[in-house]
């Protein structure tokens, strides 16, 4: 697994979903219970600071949130960048390291699921890559563990086990998809 392809590829989908949010009102519903539209897309760009922040080593300024879908375009681009420039070996998370793989590939977790979280509340759903999720699944299984369970992420949807990676990825983050039967 390259973690910098599939955060490009997490990012690619995540613009395209993205692309469906600017006609949409910020203050419709998606499937994360806590947020509306726009408190999801300012999710998505501090997201995408952190990223920024640990590839490039400093610091950005905040974007202006009044136009929440060009500040997460921006955000993308930027990170883009910084992974394409060849960031280091490791970050730090508050005083603990973590390599900088890690963190890309957990941030690709965020970006694309989150992507498909705005295209539902777009009422545009579009379905995750399956080769896409079939690679972020086990990441997610990684890094979600019990105690976030209520408090970042939903308890896991059940779902039958041939269905496609794309279903079991968004079950196991407490999402329903309608393709899970």
């Amino acid at each position: 697994m390259n973690a910098g392809e599939l955060l490009e590829r997490s990012l690619a989908y995540a613009l395209g979903s993205v692309a469906g949010a600017e006609n949409a009102g910020l203050g419709r519903v998606t499937p994360c219970a806590e947020w509306d539209l726009g408190e999801l897309l300012g999710h998505l760009d501090d997201s995408l600071e952190a990223l920024y922040e640990g590839l490039t080593g400093g610091r950005i300024g905040l974007l202006p949130h009044t136009d929440r879908v060009c500040g997460f375009r921006t955000r993308a681009r930027a990170v883009l960048g910084a992974w394409a420039a060849g960031p280091g070996d490791e970050v730090l998370v508050g005083e603990r390291p973590l390599d900088v793989r890690v963190m890309g590939a957990v941030g690709a977790v965020e970006i694309a699921v989150h992507g498909w979280d705005v295209a539902q509340a777009c009422g545009r759903p579009r379905p995750l890559p399956a080769a896409l999720a079939a690679e972020l699944l086990p990441v997610a299984r990684c890094v979600v563990a019990a105690e976030d369970r209520g408090v970042r992420f939903a308890e896991p949807v059940a779902v039958a086990s041939c269905v496609p990676p794309e279903v079991r990825l968004l079950a196991f983050l407490g999402r329903r998809d309608s393709l899970a039967g």
